[in-house]
């Protein structure tokens, strides 16, 4: 008898999209303690403040919160501190001239485990979107919506 893997959760930014129009994105490693690592697992995280700044050839995260492991016998580590990102060089130095135009940022997309079970971040490098570009996409999703219950009617 084979046991199936149980489905890792993935921490999603939903805001990141609707407030961002999203140009590129990043995968990035992650360094944490090892209840950082089980909180993420349970889903105790929240990403939706995050961003990412660049100095020189390191990447650093703030602004993420990863809850204290409630099962944890080491000291409770700060939820809101800053934490390294494990990016190439060459990925910093083709994403530091994109950040240092006005108007572009680096936000977390989502933080999930890969086949190997490494915790990685997915980064967007994004451009705010106006209010007006805003309703637009709501108007799309909406009227897709319709699109999608008509055509389940008819079936």
């Amino acid at each position: 008898m084979v046991s199936k893997p149980t489905e890792q959760r993935r921490i999603v930014n939903k805001k990141a999209r609707h407030l961002y129009h999203i140009v590129d994105t990043v995968e990035a490693g992650i360094v944490l303690t090892g209840c950082e690592v089980k909180s993420i697992r349970d889903g105790r995280a929240q990403i939706t403040d995050g961003f990412v700044r660049i100095n020189g050839y390191e990447a650093t995260l703030y602004g993420c919160q990863i809850d204290r492991y409630e099962h944890a016998h080491e000291a409770p580590h700060d939820p809101k501190r800053k934490r390294r990102l494990l990016l190439h060089r060459r990925e910093i130095r083709r994403l530091a001239p994109r950040l240092a135009q006005k108007g572009f940022t680096l936000v977390p997309i989502s933080i999930y485990f890969n086949s190997r079970g490494l915790a990685k971040v997915e980064l967007g490098l994004a451009t705010g979107k106006q209010q007006h570009d805003k309703r637009e996409d709501l108007k799309k999703r909406q009227h897709q919506r319709d699109i999608d219950r008509a055509t389940d009617r008819r079936r």
